[in-house]
């Protein structure tokens, strides 16, 4: 009789009723049925010190996981080791990879994580706060990766790309984010193609998690109250190490069921979701809730204008 390497049960046995109920989520079931074990991998999470960043670190190394962050500002609390990086940078993001490569003594899995959002209607023209989006979202990812690629390539690793629900359902008032996680998607998309004979690349799609990342775009008086349904942060954590300790490596991976259905729709049904979405706007811009938002002058206007 064949057993089960992880338990010396015999293989197919039930488990005990205890391993079966122990909370924890999707991603114990998925290493309990037979998904790859964290230990011992080797690990670089970008934007590690920030809300996303500190939790998947956390996780991973109580999964017995090695982990070096990057983060532009590492916090004295820092559940792991994070080494100091601006990903807009040209210079500076080849020396902090190979700093953390060098550390780790290779590489398994790149989580690309950093990111920033900041209000930015589509209708005026791209300032600063665009540029630091593009910036950050897209090309400091573009630019960690690069650095990385030849270790993964080594390793036969993954890399994981935490974009957001707005690269396919895009939300009013914040048009440098959408374009920037839509964007991300298209370079992981020639990523794989160029590299997934030897590396796994999966795309995340958060929706809205509270985190600090909405700070600046509350304060502009354009919360996303009433726009978007906050989900917890542990699924996202959940579901970003299912893209990066699954057997196989997944294409795409939703957070949540209503965030599946959501991106189903836009893609499938666009006409359809705008209309939701404009709805939904139109209730909110009634509602008084951006008057005196600077950012959303254009949009109270005409539709203070509408018959």
């Amino acid at each position: 009789m064949s057993t089960d390497p992880r338990t010396g049960s015999p293989a197919g046995a039930a488990r005990p009723a205890a391993a079966r109920t122990t909370p924890g989520t999707a991603l114990a079931a998925l290493l309990r049925s037979g998904r790859r074990d964290a230990h011992g991998l080797r690990v670089i999470v970008t934007g590690a010190s920030g809300t996303f960043g500190r939790a998947l670190s956390a996780r991973l190394t109580e999964l017995g996981a090695h982990v070096v962050g990057l983060d532009l500002a590492p916090g004295p609390d820092d559940p792991v080791e994070v080494l100091a990086c601006d990903l807009t940078d040209d210079a500076a993001v080849p020396g902090a990879v190979a700093d953390a490569l060098a550390q780790l003594g290779g590489l398994d899995l790149l989580i690309n994580n950093a990111g920033t959002g900041g209000p930015a209607p589509a209708e005026l023209p791209p300032g600063p706060e665009v540029r630091r989006q593009l910036d950050i979202n897209l090309l400091g990812t573009w630019r960690t990766t690069a650095a990385c690629v030849d270790a993964l390539v080594a390793s036969r690793g993954r890399v994981v790309m935490v974009s957001s629900r707005m690269a396919v359902l895009q939300l009013p008032l914040a048009a440098a984010y959408g374009a920037s996680k839509r964007a991300l998607v298209a370079y992981a998309d020639a990523l794989r193609l160029e590299i997934g004979t030897h590396v796994g690349v999966s795309c995340v799609y958060p929706s809205a998690v509270r985190s600090p990342i909405h700070d600046s775009t509350a304060a502009a008086g354009l919360s996303l109250e009433g726009m978007s349904s906050y989900e917890p942060l542990e699924g996202v954590v959940d579901t970003v190490l299912r893209a990066g300790l699954g057997r196989r490596a997944r294409r795409d991976l939703a957070t949540t069921r209503r965030g599946a259905a959501e991106i189903f729709l836009a893609r499938h049904l666009p006409s359809l979701t705008d209309r939701i979405v404009a709805r939904t706007l139109a209730r909110r811009v009634r509602s008084g809730a951006f008057d005196g938002a600077a950012p959303a002058a254009g949009v109270v206007r005409r539709h203070g204008d509408r018959p």
